[in-house]
């Protein structure tokens, strides 16, 4: 006998539960190709295999920057810092010139390069795949270095904060 299907449960639920899940905040920029910046803000960010260097990240299939840059078929990761809270919500926007008023770094590979990332990884599209209302994107590293030594911008509870620990519910007194 099969069993029922499992009750579908709402996307603001999910939402909900979720936020509970600390992730840290990266920026995928890469080029059009007509060689203009592109970018946008994930927080579903995280590598994948050592061996081959793979990443992946998951853009929404809504996006209308992610196509750009696939289209290149290379992008960059940067890792941000803490203090670039406004930075991760200009391009976590959709529409608009994301890059007015956006330090860029001087690259050999073409990468437009946000200054004051922590890390960087510069990926060529290994795989894209289809997973509901994003698409699963895996990257080959080509090049990864360390930039700055500093503290994570982590997204908690639908909002960017440099540290937990003082977002925890207050314990209960006897």
């Amino acid at each position: 006998m099969n069993a029922p299907p499992p009750t579908a449960i709402a996307p603001d639920a999910l939402r909900r539960v979720c936020s509970y899940w600390t992730t840290g905040i990266a920026v995928i920029t890469g080029n059009a190709s007509d060689g203009s910046p592109r970018g946008l803000a994930v927080n579903s960010f995280t590598s994948l295999s050592l061996d081959p260097p793979l990443i992946l990240f998951a853009p929404a299939a809504s996006s209308t920057t992610w196509p750009d840059i696939k289209a290149t078929g290379r992008f960059a990761v940067n890792i941000l810092s803490a203090e670039q809270s406004a930075l991760a919500q200009s391009f976590a926007r959709s529409g608009g010139d994301k890059f007015a008023n956006v330090s860029l770094l001087d690259s050999d590979d073409g990468m437009p390069h946000l200054a004051g990332a922590m890390a960087r990884l510069v990926c060529d599209v290994e795989m894209v795949y289809a997973g509901g209302d994003h698409d699963i994107v895996v990257g080959r590293v080509l090049q990864a270095e360390q930039v700055e030594e500093a503290t994570p911008l982590l997204f908690y509870r639908g909002r960017t904060v440099s540290t937990v620990e003082n977002l925890s519910p207050t314990p209960k007194r006897g």
